[in-house]
Formats: structure tokens, sequence, C-alpha cells
């Protein structure tokens, strides 16, 4: 995993596209005034840059997954928050043709370590949408724990939509990491 520069766009362009009809259902709708990065170099480019100061002023760390040195998705910590809660939100995304194969298991686990042991972040948190199986299976994989729904919390691809919301702490992190590292890492 490496964060994603403007020269990947051709590889990462190629897999959005080819996987448009995968992954869309889980997203929130792209407004449609603004340019796609899929398609437009300079949206990507701009996106690369903004991911860039993201990370550079700690609120976010996106991460591009790559397997055998090309672009397969993404596993990135979000809505990163100081202060009294030192949180952050795990998203990811795989190409169709990788899925379930674990990749984004080892790198969600990988995202963990660095949030927990780099960042030193008290609490992760990834939210599915509960049909989402496949999304679902790498939480079963990774025995994150499931906190229960929250109604109507995201937007995906047009409608608010229920999720479910898993935890993990750092306490539980301190007590599972060597599970995980073997497991995963």
């Amino acid at each position: 995993m490496r964060p994603l520069a403007a020269s990947d766009f051709r590889a990462w362009s190629e897999v959005r596209a080819r996987n448009a009809d995968w992954l869309t259902v889980w997203e929130p709708r792209r407004q449609p005034t603004l340019p796609d990065p899929t398609t437009d170099r300079s949206a990507f480019t701009s996106r690369c840059v903004q991911r860039d100061r993201d990370r550079v002023n700690g609120v976010a760390y996106q991460f591009g997954l790559f397997i055998d040195q090309r672009v397969a998705g993404e596993v990135n910590l979000n809505n990163v928050v100081r202060g009294a809660m030192q949180s952050g939100t795990i998203g990811y995304w795989i190409d169709r043709h990788h899925a379930g194969q674990a990749y984004v298991a080892e790198g969600v686990g990988l995202l963990m370590q660095f949030a927990f042991e780099q960042l030193g972040l008290h609490r992760v948190e990834i939210c599915i949408v509960p049909r989402n199986t496949n999304s679902r299976r790498v939480m079963e994989k990774l025995d994150i724990r499931d906190e229960g729904v929250a109604l109507r919390y995201l937007e995906i691809n047009g409608v608010w939509e229920d999720h479910i919301r898993y935890a993990m702490t750092i306490e539980e992190w301190t007590i599972r990491r060597e599970e995980i590292a073997a497991a995963w890492l």
C-alpha cells in the first residue's frame, strides 16, 4: 500500500471504469457538476493533491492497494479527529477480480496497525451497508466488533442508507495485535 500519485491515473482509472457497476452501488453519488476523477486526469491529480494535503494536516490517510505492482483498490483512514475523540473511519474498495482473496482484510489490518501504533488513535470504525455482504465478510475475517446499526447514516448512491458500525479501540488492538499480525500482516 502507498498513497496514490498523479502517475497512477491510467491504472486507477481503468480499474474504476471496469468496476463501475460493482463499486458505485456502495458509494456516495458523485455531484454531476464536478469533474469525474475516473475520466478526467486533472480531477484525479487534484484528488491526489488534496489527499496529500489531508495527510500533511493529519485529517485523512488514503492508500492505493497494489497487487503485483498494479492498482487493485484503496484502503483509507478518513475523518481523523483528535482532541478527546482520537478516532478515524476506515473505508475500502477492491477490484472485483481480486475480491474474496483477503487483500482488503490484510490492508485493513495494516491500516489499523498504522492508526493505533503510529498515529496514536484510540478508536477506528468501519461503517457498512447491511446488504454489503462482501464488506461485512472482511469484518468477520478480522473479527471486528459489531456496535449495531446507525439508521440512515450515510448517503449512498442517492439514498440515505443504514450502516452497521464496526469498531476497535486501542485496548482491543493491544490484546489482539499479535493475533491480527500473525494472521494478516
